[in-house]
């Protein structure tokens, strides 16, 4: 029946073309005698006409907005189970652990351009990672052969770090175009090793070993080396004013035998690091030298792969004449992914294995789980997960190679993370809803910023934080301990701050390294942009372990052993929205205290907490964000 009693011939289909594409249907309530609107796609009812939307398309509207199952501002609801109350349509997938996946972006961008790079593709990934062995193997044979001693720790990580600042090539893991050749990261310790590693040694007699050994090898050093004769004076006439030293010398202790050893090395260091400077930069050089050619391996064999799927003669399309302000979304490929071959999925009991080709990598099930998450968030051109095992096993296998593998105990403090209780007190207490250095492994939101776009924006990745851009939000920043890299990430924030007239926060947390004080720290005591700083004592708080993706649980959490400096850097905006009061930084502080994550996991076993809320109300969901004009502004490429 229709209003007027009559009937239409065919009520149902008298809606614009464009509504019914979409699955909407004109019917007659019998109930209330009006009409109202039912969508057969996915079982939505509406009393007002739903608005015209453009049909969903993956490459014009990667984050789904436009899709017509999702609700429109201001539109009334037929009945209480729509808003997901009993409805098996509206479930969420809620997942518990150290995350809050739910937790929304406060962080506005300008939209960016399509990533050009290819897809990530196992065996790319795989030839990749054997590139990253053979290379870590050089280093430290050229170390051991040239200067005698072992390549330093964490030093091939740092200098990818370094070398990613000037970098201007296209590999997301090699160093392959950078100027100058010679890495400033990795001369330096180099030269600190120089003519020996020194050790903070625990005995009185490992102290006077060490003193009589780096005597002996800093004499054997200028011995061998092209130097001048006033050098070669200087340095021997030191040594042996040493070796009398400690034969005279009986029941000196401890701090004595330091000491000397630092007073030997004041002397002799300046003509040593002349003896080796052409060696050393000789290492540096190679190192570039050998990380372009690999970077220019893998592009060959990545353009081989394209041209077999068909792809080579594509032209990524990256033009955005006017870009608009938005939500910041997840990054996205300019170019079509290849088909991705089968991975196998073998889960045990505590860890997830997948295994491409006989080359296995491991995570813990939590994780995998998480990972499960992430890519449901953020990847929109894989809805049934086809490739999400394929691209799992490469971001494994990335990180892998990035950290050095589990065995060698390197990359733990690049990947190191905030315990949980410090996220939620930044998110409760100071609106933060994005990390500037995360990974899918190790973040506690949805949204961050990692080191390699590729292989993590289909998780949720930003891009490199040193090319994310906001207009306004508030950040956690806890950069990986590589000085150069810390100090031109101050510069970027520096930056922003002063381009932005919108609320925008940084909270920074640094190593506290005092003896000397590195520039980086100095720059971000004396900031125009500080707004407060505060200083976590050795000892007195906790990070989470760099691999916690593969450690058991009562692992995770590791005692910093040394101080960290917390600095807030906010512009106008920023610091009234979200500044630094003495109550905000006292439940910060709180938050830091060792075994707080412990006290809340068994807080939380005996009673579930709600739901943490930011200071000025609560963060919205994605799909109910407003703009300016009250109407729906979705996370993405919706105009702020």
């Amino acid at each position: 029946m229709t209003p007027g009693g009559g009937t239409h011939p065919d009520l149902e289909h008298d809606l614009p073309p464009e509504l019914l594409q979409q699955g909407w249907r004109k019917m007659w309530s019998k109930r209330e005698n009006r009409i109202y609107f039912w969508n057969k796609t996915n079982g939505e009812s509406l009393w007002e006409m739903p608005p015209l939307r453009p049909n969903y398309d993956p490459v014009s509207d990667p984050l789904g907005i436009q899709q017509p199952n999702q609700q429109p501002a201001g539109a009334i609801k037929r009945r209480a189970s729509d808003d997901g109350i009993g409805s098996p349509l509206a479930k969420r997938f809620i997942l518990s652990g150290p995350w809050d996946l739910e937790v929304a972006t406060n962080a506005v961008v300008f939209e960016r351009s399509p990533l050009s790079w290819p897809h990530p593709h196992p065996d790319i990934e795989a030839y990749r990672a054997t590139l990253v062995i053979k290379l870590r193997q050089a280093y430290q044979e050229m170390c051991h052969s040239r200067e005698a001693i072992d390549a330093p720790r964490d030093s091939f990580n740092r200098w990818l770090l370094e070398r990613k600042v000037v970098d201007t090539g296209t590999d997301p893991l090699f160093p392959g175009q950078c100027q100058p050749e010679v890495s400033l990261s990795m001369y330096k310790e180099i030269m600190n090793d120089l003519p020996m590693k020194l050790e903070r040694p625990k005995f009185t007699g490992d102290a006077r070993k060490q003193l009589s050994k780096y005597a002996e090898a800093a004499k054997k050093m200028i011995e061998t080396r092209n130097v001048s004769s006033e050098s070669r004076k200087i340095v021997k006439w030191n040594v042996e004013d040493t070796f009398q030293w400690l034969r005279r010398t009986v029941g000196a202790t401890y701090d004595d035998f330091q000491e000397r050893l630092a007073h030997l090395k004041r002397q002799c260091q300046p003509h040593l690091t002349e003896a080796a400077k052409s060696s050393v930069e000789g290492i540096c050089i190679k190192m570039n030298n050998l990380s372009a050619e690999y970077a220019k391996k893998i592009r060959d064999k990545h353009n081989e792969l394209l041209k077999e799927n068909g792809l080579a003669d594509l032209e990524p399309n990256v033009n955005l004449p006017h870009p608009r302000k938005v939500w910041c979304y997840p990054v996205l490929f300019a170019l079509p992914c290849p088909r991705l071959p089968p991975v196998e999925f073998l889960p045990d009991k505590d860890q997830t294995l997948l295994r491409y080709k006989g080359d296995a990598v491991r995570i813990n099930n939590l994780h995998f789980q998480k990972l499960e998450q992430l890519y449901r968030y953020n990847c929109f051109e894989d809805r049934k997960f086809e490739w999400f095992l394929p691209r799992v096993w490469c971001l494994l296998k990335r990180y892998q190679s990035y950290m050095g593998g589990q065995t060698s105990n390197e990359g733990q403090g690049t990947q190191g993370a905030l315990p949980l209780t410090v996220f939620e007190a930044l998110y409760k207490h100071f609106g933060v809803s994005f990390e500037c250095f995360a990974s899918p492994l190790n973040c506690y939101f949805r949204q961050f910023a990692s080191a390699f776009p590729d292989t993590d924006g289909y998780f949720g990745s930003r891009g490199p934080i040193l090319e994310f851009k906001p207009v306004s939000g508030s950040f956690e920043a806890n950069p990986p301990f590589c000085e150069e890299f810390m100090d031109t990430m101050v510069t970027h924030f520096e930056r922003l701050l002063a381009d932005s007239s919108e609320p925008l926060s940084f909270i920074v947390f640094i190593p506290e390294w005092r003896e000397p004080a590195p520039p980086v720290l100095k720059r971000l005591e004396e900031s125009s942009w500080k707004r407060r700083q505060v200083v976590v004592p050795t000892f007195e708080h906790e990070y989470r372990h760099g691999y916690q993706h593969l450690v058991p649980k009562t692992e995770i959490n590791v005692r910093a052993a040394h101080g960290t400096v917390i600095v807030w850097l906010q512009n106008e905006a920023g610091y009234q929205k979200w500044g630094p009061t003495d109550e905000r930084v006292d439940a910060l502080l709180e938050a830091y205290r060792p075994g707080r994550e412990r006290e809340r996991d068994r807080q939380e076993l005996l009673s579930p907490p709600r739901p943490n809320q930011p200071p000025d109300g609560p963060i919205v969901g994605m799909g109910s964000m407003l703009n300016v004009n009250g109407s729906s502004a979705i996370a993405g490429m919706k105009p702020i």
